[in-house]
């Protein structure tokens, strides 16, 4: 499956796909959106290609709407099994990072937990599997997987709608071809964010420090 997610495959695919999403698009939505909920909650990898893709297929904002909830319904599933079947024993599986996440999580599971989610510091299966170890509430985890992932989506989403515009030109991708105004919106979108990382990036970091004296 992960050899199919690449940019090719919406271009060759691209008629198809567009006549099968204007035909049915209730029943787009909610394909795109299992077929997501599941690379989620089996942590597969080409999330990012997903999220372009949903911005592609169904706009900017619809397709940040669907990816939004299918993202946060992938994580809640991981975190509902990793709550149900692993032992009290798991976190020490996940290292020192884990644990060093674990101690700020339990400081302030809300601020902490929305943090992770706009900033990237730990991968994204270890940040689904970590609050389930160490009693998150389900409700705090949602609704801060929910806001915090929005961002980051929104952008992908943007510039999935941005080379939708090239391949509905029938350009070929190239570095001319790809600068339309929706992907300058979403450079500068992710260009925001990694300013922003910044100092939620120092903030976690004296966390982890005071939490390993």
């Amino acid at each position: 499956m992960a050899d199919q997610l690449s940019l090719d495959t919406l271009r060759t695919h691209r008629g198809v796909l567009q006549d099968w999403v204007a035909g049915h698009p209730l029943g787009a939505a909610l394909a795109y959106m299992a077929v997501y909920v599941a690379a989620v909650a089996v942590s597969l990898p080409g999330a990012v290609f997903l999220t372009l893709a949903g911005g592609f297929l169904f706009g900017a904002l619809s397709g940040t709407l669907f990816t939004v909830v299918a993202a946060t319904l992938g994580a809640t599933l991981i975190f509902l099994f990793a709550r149900t079947m692993f032992g009290a024993d798991a976190l020490e599986r996940f290292g020192p990072a884990a644990a060093a996440m674990a101690a700020g999580v339990r400081r302030n599971a809300a601020s902490y937990l929305l943090v992770l989610r706009l900033v990237p510091m730990f991968p994204f299966f270890v940040v689904n599997l970590v609050p389930a170890l160490i009693g998150v509430p389900l409700r705090t985890y949602v609704a801060t997987t929910f806001v915090g992932i929005i961002p980051a989506t929104a952008v992908f989403s943007v510039t999935g709608a941005g080379l939708g515009a090239v391949l509905d030109r029938g350009e070929t991708l190239s570095p001319a071809s790809i600068v339309t105004p929706e992907i300058i919106i979403g450079l500068c979108g992710l260009a925001l964010l990694s300013l922003v990382a910044i100092p939620l990036r120092k903030w976690l970091s004296r966390s982890e420090e005071a939490s390993n004296p």
